[in-house]
């Protein structure tokens, strides 16, 4: 049975439908619609909605919002939808509201020089001194020696200009660098990063970075947050804490994706962060569930950072899959994208269920004036 999907926006007193055929890829077209236009039909305030949010495929996504038009974009690991149009470079996609998404390009029209080989993965981007700084990995499945790039642009939707290597594996001594994570304290830039890996110097550390976030002054002096059964770090600071919030489990074997979301907190950026069973996430093992799979969803992980809504409201956004329809044409990963609120109990973040929405669900709020 053929499914559809219609994207609905209301431009000028027309709607206007994009179809979507769910038969394990996107058939459709990808239209780049006019600035002005995204603008208008994405300012519709949704007040529900239900997951995904946007589909095919947006993975390890990072979401930053724009203070001049208030807009938020996200961007996601460089992907092949199976449409026969190739690798995206860093899809970048538009919404006012977190709900109605829409695809407006590319961050880069060709790959970085700097590594001979690899895919770039798992974008970190915000806005620093007025410009958009685009932390990203560059690996492949099993690399030896992984390493954490820049790009630079003026604008969200780019173009981001690449700056070159930050460091790679062999040269900070942490394996499978990758997953980067800005973070600013006291007007001091961090970068957080790391994977899995059960070598001697596996985990997430973190580094600080100069005042242009865009080179590391000291490379000895990364610090150790959590061990490397972790990855896809986000670190969000609340009421006197800092939540570490990572990913464990498998991210990308189809239907059989096992990959979930823990946190621990620490009173200290640079830790110790514990578990709300009072284990270090040092220790392998560790972390408290915030986020897992279920019966409709799996895979689900590699978060965003945490944003505030209109009402105070705090929503998260993540990558997971359909087990019934896990792939794309190409056999990649259908790795959608996902939003759900986040709660706080006793200064724990919460999501209800420990697990994806399914159901609809009241939407974000965010005034446009």
């Amino acid at each position: 049975m053929l499914n559809t999907m219609l994207l609905r926006y209301w431009i000028g007193g027309v709607v206007v439908l994009n179809v979507l055929s769910s038969c394990g890829s996107f058939s459709g077209s990808v239209t780049q619609l006019g600035p002005e236009t995204i603008a208008r039909a994405n300012k519709v305030q949704q007040k529900t909605y239900t997951n995904p949010v946007f589909e095919p495929i947006l993975a390890d996504p990072t979401v930053v919002r724009d203070p001049k038009s208030n807009m938020f974009y996200a961007y996601g690991t460089a992907d092949n939808w199976g449409d026969g149009k190739g690798q995206r470079l860093v899809s970048i996609l538009q919404s006012s509201d977190l709900v109605q998404w829409t695809w407006i390009g590319t961050a880069f029209s060709s790959k970085p020089s700097w590594k001979a080989e690899g895919g770039i993965w798992a974008p970190d981007v915000v806005e620093l001194n007025g410009k958009y700084l685009m932390y990203y990995a560059y690996s492949t499945w099993g690399d030896p020696n992984p390493g954490i790039g820049i790009a630079l642009a003026d604008a969200p939707e780019g173009p981001f200009i690449d700056q070159g290597k930050l460091f790679d594996s062999k040269q900070i001594n942490v394996p499978n660098s990758i997953d980067p994570y800005f973070f600013m304290e006291n007007g001091q830039n961090y970068l957080f990063w790391g994977s899995f890996s059960d070598a001697e110097t596996q985990g997430t550390y973190g580094v600080e970075l100069d005042q242009n976030g865009t080179a590391v002054p000291d490379l000895n002096k990364k610090f150790k947050v959590a061990a490397g059964d972790f990855e896809a770090v986000v670190i969000h600071k609340r009421k006197g804490y800092y939540y570490f919030i990572g990913s464990k489990g498998s991210c990308c074997e189809g239907e059989k994706s096992s990959y979930h979301v823990l946190v621990g907190r620490s009173r200290n950026l640079k830790g110790p962060y514990m578990d709300r069973e009072g284990r270090n996430l040092v220790q392998r093992g560790s972390g408290t569930l915030l986020l897992r799979g279920n019966d409709q969803f799996v895979g689900t992980g590699h978060t965003s950072r945490i944003i505030t809504d209109d009402k105070g409201k705090d929503w998260i956004l993540y990558h997971g899959m359909d087990p019934k329809q896990p792939r794309v044409a190409t056999g990649g990963n259908r790795r959608m994208l996902f939003l759900d609120q986040i709660v706080w109990d006793k200064d724990w973040p919460k999501i209800e269920g420990a697990t994806s929405s399914v159901a609809v669900q009241p939407a974000p709020t965010f005034n446009f004036k």
